[in-house]
């Protein structure tokens, strides 16, 4: 956004509220409108559509935009299909099938990493990059080392981040990680020698209302940077970490090619479910130079991979060409470097 409004384009955003993502957009200065909380159950997430997708629609009359840019937005497929106007929708998430076949036949693009599992068809632009380089590229993101303080930690200390998702997605159904007990016994043992922080998409109970990490949502970033271990079922952090370059355990039975991409380069280790995790985190906390081996891997994708940003303003910018351009030369995407 502050890259296409410094050439000039205004952006206009609507949002869920959703976990943190409001308070992110207070404290990025972002000017959005709410459309809402959702619904919940398959009957209040079928009323939801029409909410959202009149609430979107009732701005867009106003500020008739040019086109909809979306993660994967079902509304704004619907609303830029009523105006007429192209949906480009940016995706990562292999095993959404439900959200797909709701959002797809309304997009224009869908941009995937190359690593995307499906073939989406003529709409589909693979980008050799992940979703997460748009904001975690070296020319976007530098660690802060204040975090520690903020942490209360000294700069030798090693800590450790589990995090802890809802399983309330619709593409979690059916999906595990971490059982309860061992949550209990990997916490156990790990704070006996290390500081632990646990981050919680759902409310943690009072025995673990000790370990809760306490930072502003923006600064999640910095505390996954200086992070020893992180160990999570949330895909997303998973992955973050492993740009970040470190150490990364995810254990889900939902095995995205993003993470199995990050496992090919040594950032990663996935895990179905806690078999072996222990082991493999104690493995990792002892080791002497394991940040210094893991920033070596994450240079090595660097140097591979694009620079996200960079494609989606010129994509934006030139559309529809860019697409065309992209699906005769994918190698075009290398000049984003």
């Amino acid at each position: 956004m502050n890259i296409m409004e410094s050439k000039g384009h205004s952006c206009f955003v609507t949002a869920r509220n959703k976990e943190v993502t409001f308070e992110l957009l207070n404290n990025f200065s972002i000017d959005y409108k709410s459309r809402g909380k959702g619904g919940k159950g398959s009957f209040g997430k079928l009323l939801y559509i029409f909410k959202a997708d009149y609430i979107i629609f009732k701005y867009a009359r106003v500020i008739q935009p040019d086109l909809f840019l979306s993660f994967g937005s079902t509304y704004a497929g619907h609303v830029a299909f009523l105006f007429r106007k192209p949906h480009i929708v940016f995706d990562d998430t292999d095993n959404a099938t439900l959200e797909l076949l709701m959002y797809s036949p309304f997009a224009d693009s869908i941009l995937t990493p190359a690593c995307y599992k499906k073939n989406l068809g003529k709409k589909q632009i693979r980008f050799d990059g992940f979703i997460e380089l748009c904001y975690l590229y070296p020319k976007y993101f530098k660690p802060d080392p204040a975090i520690l303080q903020l942490l209360g930690l000294k700069p030798e200390e090693k800590y450790i981040l589990l995090r802890f998702v809802s399983w309330n997605a619709t593409h979690d159904i059916g999906h595990t990680g971490m059982s309860l007990d061992f949550r209990h016994a990997l916490i156990n043992i790990l704070s006996k020698k290390w500081k632990v922080f646990i981050s919680s998409e759902t409310p943690l109970t009072e025995e673990f209302q000790k370990y809760k990490l306490n930072v502003p949502p923006d600064r999640i970033h910095d505390v996954l940077a200086y992070c020893t271990l992180f160990i999570g079922e949330g895909a997303t952090m998973a992955s973050e970490c492993a740009i970040l370059g470190t150490p990364s355990i995810y254990i889900n039975s939902i095995s995205p090619g993003t993470l199995e991409e990050h496992e090919q380069y040594g950032l990663l280790y996935g895990y179905r479910n806690s078999e072996g995790v222990l082991e493999k985190a104690l493995q990792i906390l002892n080791s002497q130079n394991i940040k210094e081996e893991n920033q070596k891997c994450r240079q090595k994708m660097l140097n591979e991979k694009i620079d996200v940003t960079a494609l989606m303003v010129w994509f934006i910018e030139n559309y529809p060409e860019s697409a065309e351009i992209l699906r005769t030369n994918p190698d075009y995407q290398y000049s984003f470097k």
